[in-house]
C-alpha cells in the first residue's frame, strides 16, 4: 500500500514538472502514459479535455493534486467494483 501511495504522489509531481498544478498538456501526457491500461479514449483529446474539465473543481484550467485524487479514487472504485461485479459510484 505505501509503495502505491508513493507512486501516485511521485507521478503527479514529475507530470508537473516542477510546478504545483498539471496544466492541459501535462493532464493530457499523464493520462495518456499512465492511464491507458484502465480508461478508455487516452489518446483523444477532446475526450481528456472534457475529463480535465469536470475534475477542474476551481475553473482554474489546471488539475491540482486534490482534483487529481479524485480521478484516482474514482478509477480505484471503478477497478474495485469490476473486480467485485458491483456498480461503481463516483461519489
Amino acid at each position: 500500500m505505501e509503495s502505491a501511495i508513493k507512486t501516485v504522489v511521485t507521478t503527479f509531481l514529475k507530470s508537473t514538472k516542477g510546478k504545483e498544478d498539471l496544466n492541459g498538456g501535462g493532464f493530457q501526457n499523464l493520462v495518456k502514459k499512465q492511464l491507458g491500461g484502465l480508461m478508455q479514449d487516452t489518446n483523444c483529446s477532446s475526450a481528456v479535455k472534457e475529463m480535465q474539465s469536470g475534475l477542474d473543481a476551481n475553473n482554474d484550467g489546471k488539475v491540482s493534486f486534490q482534483e487529481y485524487l479524485t480521478l484516482i479514487g474514482y478509477l480505484a472504485s471503478s477497478l474495485s467494483a469490476s473486480k467485485t461485479g458491483a456498480t461503481a459510484d463516483a461519489s
